[in-house]
């Protein structure tokens, strides 16, 4: 399967983009929900809270966030539908460590929450594990984009759904426009603000403009064998969650 460079989206070695992915979270883990605060003025909570509305879980599911990163989505997933178990994921251990923390802080409404250092492209799970998958600003980062879909959809029940919530294209011109400027000027000053190094957020920003647009994330679902592909648009197209599910 095809490996790019998520930055830019050229073809280029898996190892370039996740070495990359691992140096940059690893090293803003305990700052990463202050930058999220910041450069989105809160509003990326309004955006898990919409992606619980769509996500499709149930009281007796045992769930797999891939990506899961500090757990926003694994918190916010336990508080609305208090599921069996919650299984979070990251390729880096520094952020699992921060959602470890929020556990013993009391975040997950008692949920069995369990914890797993692991790359969405290749998960260390069983055929057909999980009655549901969420993910959230992780296949922007993925090198092999194709393999990560192929995992969850294998990782997946028969009708089990897969959520993914991240940044996307406004579809209106003059909004496409003032997010273009915001990406390239305003993440890396936030960034600097919060962990004092713009760096990691300048690959943020073109990450952002080098992933594909609403219609093409749903194409790479249906292609991965996804069934039932549809997309919500948040703060005009700045995000996007996809809904899709494995057919039966």
């Amino acid at each position: 399967m095809e490996s790019i460079d998520t930055a830019t989206g050229a073809i280029a070695p898996p190892k370039l983009s996740t070495d990359r992915v691992r140096s940059i979270f690893s090293s803003i883990a305990d700052r990463y929900e202050l930058f999220n605060a910041l450069s989105s003025f809160g509003v990326y909570r309004s955006w898990l809270a919409k992606m619980a509305e769509i996500a499709d879980i149930e009281p007796t599911d045992i769930v797999l966030d891939v990506a899961g990163g500090t757990g926003d989505v694994t918190f916010t997933m336990a508080e609305k539908f208090q599921p069996a178990m919650i299984v979070c994921t990251d390729l880096v251990p520094e952020m699992l460590e921060v959602a470890k923390a929020h556990v013993l802080e009391g975040r997950g409404a008692g949920v069995d929450i369990q914890f797993a250092q692991a790359d969405g492209q290749a998960l260390p799970f069983d055929d057909g594990t999980f009655d549901a998958v969420t993910m959230a600003y992780g296949l922007r980062n993925m090198p092999c984009r194709e393999k990560a879909l192929s995992e969850v959809l294998r990782v997946l029940v028969p009708g089990g759904s897969f959520t993914c919530l991240d940044f996307s294209t406004p579809e209106m011109p003059a909004w496409r426009a003032a997010y273009d400027v915001y990406l390239k000027v305003m993440i890396p000053f936030w960034g600097k603000v919060t962990t004092g190094d713009a760096s990691g957020f300048r690959y943020l920003a073109s990450s952002i403009q080098a992933f594909p647009d609403q219609a093409g994330v749903a194409r790479m679902l249906e292609d991965a064998g996804f069934e039932d592909v549809c997309w919500f648009n948040c703060s005009g197209g700045i995000a996007a969650i996809h809904s899709a599910r494995k057919p039966e």
